[in-house]
């Protein structure tokens, strides 16, 4: 399983041109599913997602977490994080998860965070989804388990 997560001041989806989901301050979470991903993996990040200190004190230093600072959270499904470019000019796709898999961990994420109460905005999955952010330092990290 691979996340992208993005400190942010807002993010937002839209689809059709319509939008469908937005946040303010808070992560903006890019999730893919790979193959022989399971729910302890998902439970894993959900817990480093809401825990991660990557929100600055009044001295700048990374000490607090979305929990601690009340933060949102927009989670967007993307598979082309399991794309192999090593070889090529095209992506391959082999290690992204079956569509039923990442579907149902990719919920079952989405679901552990909610259980934080925060506010927690989804993406819809596997739409074609414009996302929109303003991304807050930039702070940009890269989780996998």
């Amino acid at each position: 399983m691979k996340l992208v997560l993005q400190r942010v001041t807002s993010a937002s989806v839209s689809i059709n041109k319509e939008k469908f989901s937005d946040i303010n301050r808070g992560i903006l979470v890019f999730f893919c599913a790979e193959k022989g991903d399971d729910e302890s993996q998902a439970y894993f990040l959900a817990d480093k997602t809401l825990n991660l200190r990557i929100f600055s004190d009044d001295r700048g230093k990374m000490n607090f977490s979305c929990v601690d600072v009340g933060g949102d959270i927009l989670v967007v499904s993307q598979f082309t994080l399991a794309g192999d470019c090593s070889r090529g000019r095209r992506p391959g796709f082999d290690r992204a998860a079956d569509s039923d898999t990442a579907q149902k961990l990719y919920q079952y994420y989405v679901e552990l965070l909610i259980k934080s109460g925060l506010k927690v905005g989804m993406g819809k999955f596997a739409a074609d989804m414009k996302v929109e952010l303003i991304n807050d330092g930039p702070v940009t990290f890269f989780l996998e388990r």
